[in-house]
């Protein structure tokens, strides 16, 4: 018999979407927000307990103190000012997690956070001293290729994260959300490039350039409008390729 493979999909959740219910029994970890740019200490003990009746990973998915903007623009902060609130915000989910008996399992950066920290020294020593601050254990989810894997190297666990909904630019950065393609909403795109990535180790970038990916964790968003069509149909084709979704029941 072929031997079954597994992959790892990754979703940001507890943001005010419609569908953490529905994407949760699909997923292998949930990226929970906690109080930066969504979420609150209700929302996040809700998701944590969906997480944990589904056998879902938790992380922690901290962002710039940025509601309004919803976290998706950089912030004029100092860095003192920063690091408080990325300590705070994971360790508001951290505590939470522990108190209904399971530990976070890593930490994801949200929106401008992690792009900034991909290419950016100063916001990537923050992120990495928050974690170093908090829990030295804890895996960072972080682009293939980026700066702040680098200056994390041999400090704390890293996770490659690649974006099954996402363009690519050559360099490997997200095509800006302010960009029509900037987003993949068709089932079947969403399964290529995820696909390609998986099996061939290669981004497909918006140029069509094929860039070679160690990613080993796939995001999904949850607040894709048919988000949950899509992770369905995802489950489908991988179980006619002999792949399953990794999850822990």
């Amino acid at each position: 018999m072929k031997k079954i493979k597994e992959i790892h999909i990754n979703c940001d959740l507890g943001e005010g979407g419609d569908f953490d219910a529905e994407l949760m029994p699909h997923i292998s970890a949930c990226n929970i927000a906690c109080g930066g740019h969504a979420g609150n200490l209700d929302t996040m003990l809700q998701t944590i307990k969906l997480a944990v009746e589904h056998g879902v990973e938790i992380g922690a998915h901290p962002s710039y103190p940025d509601k309004e903007n919803f976290g998706r623009k950089p912030m004029k902060i100092s860095a003192e000012g920063l690091q408080r609130s990325i300590v705070a915000q994971i360790l508001s989910l951290k505590q939470l997690a522990e108190a209904e008996g399971i530990k976070l399992t890593h930490v994801k950066p949200h929106g401008a956070l992690y792009n900034e920290a991909a290419k950016d020294e100063k916001t990537a020593k923050i992120i990495i001293d928050s974690l170093l601050e908090l829990d030295q254990n804890l895996a960072l989810f972080c682009p293939p290729k980026s700066l702040i894997s680098e200056l994390a190297k041999g400090q704390i666990p890293i996770v490659f994260e690649a974006f099954a909904d996402r363009n690519y630019e050559p360099d490997l950065s997200l095509v800006s959300r302010s960009k029509s393609n900037a987003l993949i909403s068709e089932k079947e795109a969403v399964y290529e490039h995820l696909f390609s990535m998986f099996s061939e180790r290669k981004i497909t970038c918006a140029n069509g350039a094929k860039i070679s990916c160690n990613a080993t964790t796939f995001c999904l968003h949850s607040d894709t409008p048919n988000s949950v069509e899509i992770i369905k149909f995802l489950k489908q084709k991988f179980a006619e390729h002999n792949i399953k979704i990794k999850n822990t029941k």
